[in-house]
């Protein structure tokens, strides 16, 4: 299976940190997010990456290249950030025809990614337990089914799923940039196509500069014990 880490965005949550530094690059415990994804992916034996990029990209490329010098990684060049599902399109050349694993670059986690699905329908969406900056959920899971209520949604994305790309071809978009939540993923969920499962493994989205310092917190305690 090939996994695509999505690492084109701006992260202005994350200013001043993300003006002259990438938002993949941001360390916890002296690693970049995006060294430690890929090491994750590697660990459960996927080698075949493929990075888009954009913001800052001749860094994320320059670090990534230096860091994994004997993994191919090939990078998929946006001239500006086109979101989730620009991003996926943008790269289907890369990726194929076969379901991947999609993953994002500011995740600090812990998620086992093994025993994930290898083929998938539409898509397969890995949640995790609401946290405090998204108390509202995004979905529950149901008899393995993804389910989106008004409210009450006990889950959140975790930013790891397994992804059919056919669900790109199925589709015609007129615009550039764009999020599959939003656009694509909903009318799957309505069909009972989009499965998911749950995980309780540690999982902190370093989208802020209040979570990245708690990242790095985390990072210390486990480190000591």
């Amino acid at each position: 299976m090939k996994a695509m880490i999505l690492a084109a965005g701006y992260g202005k949550r994350l200013a001043p940190l993300t003006d002259k530094t990438p938002k993949p690059l941001l360390e916890v415990g002296g690693q970049s997010l995006i060294q430690r994804n890929i090491n994750h992916l590697i660990n459960s034996g996927i080698s075949e990456i493929i990075i888009n990029v954009s913001h800052h990209a001749n860094q994320v490329i320059k670090h990534v290249k230096e860091t994994f010098p004997n993994i191919e990684i090939l990078f998929s060049i946006e001239d500006k950030p086109l979101g989730t599902g620009g991003g996926i399109l943008n790269a289907l050349p890369m990726i194929g025809t076969k379901s991947f694993l999609l993953m994002n670059s500011d995740i600090f986690h812990e998620i086992d990614i093994k025993n994930l699905p290898q083929n998938v329908q539409a898509a397969h969406l890995v949640g995790v337990p609401n946290p405090d900056h998204n108390s509202k959920g995004d979905f529950n899971i149901k008899d393995n089914l993804i389910e989106v209520r008004d409210e009450d949604n006990a889950l959140t994305w975790s930013g790891i799923s397994v992804i059919n790309p056919i669900i790109f071809k199925q589709n015609n978009f007129g615009y550039e940039s764009f999020n599959i939540w939003d656009t694509i993923l909903p009318n799957y969920i309505n069909e009972g196509v989009v499965s998911g499962q749950e995980s309780l493994d540690l999982w902190i989205d370093v989208g802020t500069l209040e979570r990245l310092k708690l990242a790095n917190s985390v990072y210390n305690e486990n480190k000591d014990e």
